[in-house]
């Protein structure tokens, strides 16, 4: 016996594996911040929990209709109205273990062996991953600081084929924070209208995380006439601080609802019936905390960037929206610690951070775009004030 093909084709997830790293020094005593994991610091909204006990309460822990109650649908349809002025039947709407198994759905749904998907570098880890498992061919294009972190139309046009079915757009980002703006989106739609054969995945799981007055948009929402072909994912996890709760969510067209209904009757069957009655309370109840906590964010977002561009060779761009940033530093490759060991590779550069200043962050060659490190804000200002003294040390030490 051996592990599957398909499996053999994907790795674990980097992300999960620094989380896992900083709890294991932690444990053993180690003075370790970290700064890898991407999970808001605030707590589930009390609203939010009391709805979670009284379905306990009253007895809502059986089975429910494999992609979600039709109460959540409900709740889900009515944002996509409120928010995103997208108008989606029941039928249209798929509840999911999280945003990780929407895009699990989606992906092996509809992708066969050789299929394209592009996915803009730098990437959230599990795009890839998906497609690969699906025995699909992600096609990465690379959209680098020089154009803010987002995918221009012509690199969209050029990277298109005749195989290609899928194009992630991910706005805000994770890992960047960058957000396309409605008319970068437009923009991007013009090129899609001339391939109607690409189905856009448009992540927008950070919708309420956003800063300076940017105003969110969705692809569907800005081009209509390209929502049949769209599928706007988004959840509960991060904005409403909910990530342990499991509840991601789309709108689509009602095939492929239908075939991602298929697929997770064979798989994890229902999202948890106590997580869905919470998701319910969050989507509507009292939603002027998201504001508040989006304030507080960017303020960690402006300590952080301003700390990061005081390190010597490094340069961090300020981001749109999210909750992380994506310095690159260039500058450092080929210097060494002051130990002997040579900065060679952003791998390389983490390490040091970690063993050395004892701050864990997530390279960059994880997310596709290299000598960069992803480093989540979402804690206290104190922690990421600290946190930045000891990378600007480190910074200043190498030779």
């Amino acid at each position: 016996m051996h592990p599957s093909a398909a499996l053999g084709r994907i790795k674990p997830s980097p992300t999960l594996a620094i989380t896992s790293r900083v709890l294991e020094l932690k444990r053993a005593g180690a003075d370790v911040i970290g700064l890898g994991a991407g999970e808001p610091d605030f707590d589930t909204p009390d609203f939010v929990k009391e709805a979670a006990i009284r379905a306990i309460r009253d007895g809502h822990t059986k089975y429910t209709n494999v992609d979600g109650t039709a109460e959540l649908k409900e709740a889900i349809a009515a944002k996509f109205r409120r928010d995103n002025a997208l108008h989606y039947d029941v039928s249209q709407i798929s509840v999911n273990v999280g945003g990780k198994h929407t895009l699990f759905n989606a992906v092996v749904a509809t992708v066969d062996a050789g299929d394209e998907v592009i996915v803009p570098a730098p990437y959230w880890v599990s795009y890839p991953d998906v497609v690969q498992f699906a025995g699909g061919v992600p096609v990465f294009v690379a959209a680098g600081a020089d154009q803010h972190y987002k995918l221009r139309p012509e690199q969209l046009a050029a990277a298109i084929t005749p195989r290609t079915k899928w194009v992630i757009l991910n706005s805000p980002s994770n890992p960047t924070g960058a957000a396309y703006s409605a008319e970068e989106l437009r923009a991007l739609g013009d090129v899609l209208r001339r391939h109607p054969h690409v189905w856009i995945f448009a992540d927008d799981m950070y919708e309420h995380i956003v800063y300076d007055g940017f105003e969110f948009t969705t692809i569907a929402q800005v081009c209509p006439d390209l929502y049949d072909r769209t599928l706007t994912v988004n959840g509960c996890s991060k904005a409403y601080a909910m990530t342990g709760w499991r509840i991601g969510f789309a709108g689509g067209a009602p095939w492929l609802i239908k075939a991602m209904s298929k697929l997770q009757s064979q798989s994890t069957s229902n999202p948890c019936s106590i997580a869905q009655a919470a998701a319910v309370a969050a989507l509507t109840g009292d939603q002027s905390f998201l504001a508040e906590r989006a304030r507080a964010f960017q303020s960690r977002r402006d300590l952080v960037v301003s700390m990061l561009n005081q390190a010597a060779g490094i340069t961090c761009p300020r981001p749109e929206g999210a909750f992380y940033v994506y310095p690159e530093f260039s500058a450092l490759i080929g210097k060494k610690t002051p130990k002997g060991a040579v900065i060679d590779s952003d791998e390389a550069f983490a390490a040091y951070l970690l063993d050395d200043a004892g701050v864990a962050v997530v390279q960059g060659a994880a997310f596709g775009l290299s000598p960069a490190m992803r480093i989540s804000y979402a804690t206290s200002e104190g922690i990421l004030r600290a946190a930045c003294e000891r990378i600007q040390t480190a910074c200043a030490a190498l030779l």
